[in-house]
């Protein structure tokens, strides 16, 4: 028997960049978790009442965050927690789960924009440090919730409903003026720093195929070290049997040819029963 955990996400406003927000509000939501207690006494499973034993929190050893990153002007400038009318404009998006351990969950790329390694590279080490700050603050939170629970007051969703928190940054929709947006962009891009990579035109080798840049030799079916120490060691019994193979058959040739020597060959040639003795030493090559 197992415990079955269904997470449901409710989006209450939408302003970009909801992978972020949905997976910081899901994986809070799990550490935030209580399970009843449960006990096994051979075949009989008790799951007790809250009441009766405190609930148990899930086994999660690591918090994966994910970052996003827009890229405009095909990758030549990024964003981080791209609103939604920036991402109505950005020609890709790039989004990596991380843990603080700086190991990498998944990686997901969307959108127009080829990337290179080193942008890639530059976003995983963006990823880092957001992702330390974010599990930060995540920790912070359930350690104040935890506390306040202890002393017996409401913390967190509880507290938020009564003071209608939740709905208060509800904005209605208003115009937007676009009147000096290019001037803004202009200096937003003079200002900003383009990379110093060039970036090369990708190769068409076939249809629906594209490369770029020379990339690295191929290690395709290169042996590891344990496999090429394990072939070493089958090529060393190989010779090893084939050498004891010779040696047992230049053993066996040597022994009949002893027993040749000692004893006469008789040769017929012809059907009136002539009988030739010969000795081996003049035996013709052919006959013996």
């Amino acid at each position: 028997q197992v415990w079955q955990i269904r997470l449901d996400m409710h989006l209450l406003n939408h302003d970009g960049n909801i992978t972020d927000a949905a997976s910081i509000a899901g994986i809070v939501a799990l550490c935030h978790f209580r399970r009843p207690d449960v006990s096994v006494q051979g075949e009989e499973v008790t799951v007790y009442t809250p009441e009766e034993r405190d609930p148990v929190p899930l086994s999660i050893h690591h918090m994966p965050i994910c970052v996003s990153f827009a890229f405009f002007h095909q990758g030549t400038y990024l964003l981080v927690d791209p609103t939604e009318r920036e991402e109505r404009v950005m020609d890709g998006l790039l989004v990596i789960a991380m843990n603080k351990h700086h190991e990498i969950c998944t990686i997901q790329s969307s959108g127009v924009v080829m990337l290179l390694q080193d942008q890639i590279l530059r976003c995983s080490k963006i990823t880092a440090v957001k992702v330390a700050e974010i599990t930060e603050l995540i920790q912070k939170a359930l350690e104040n919730d935890q506390k306040a629970r202890k002393e017996g007051g409401k913390f967190g969703f509880a507290e938020s409903i009564p003071n209608q928190r939740i709905t208060a940054f509800r904005m209605e929709s208003a115009a937007v003026d676009t009147n000096d947006v290019e001037e803004q962009a202009g200096e937003i891009i003079a200002k900003a720093e383009p990379p110093s990579e060039v970036f090369a035109s990708p190769v068409l080798h076939t249809p629906g195929t594209a490369q770029i840049g020379e990339g690295i030799e191929s290690s395709w079916g290169d042996l590891e070290e344990s496999e090429k120490e394990e072939a070493a060691e089958e090529e060393g019994e190989s010779e090893v049997a084939a050498f004891e193979c010779e040696k047992v058959q230049t053993e066996d040739t040597s022994t009949l040819r002893e027993t040749k020597s000692d004893v006469p060959i008789v040769l017929s040639d012809s059907e009136e029963e002539e009988v030739v003795i010969l000795e081996p030493q003049e035996l013709p090559r052919k006959t013996r």
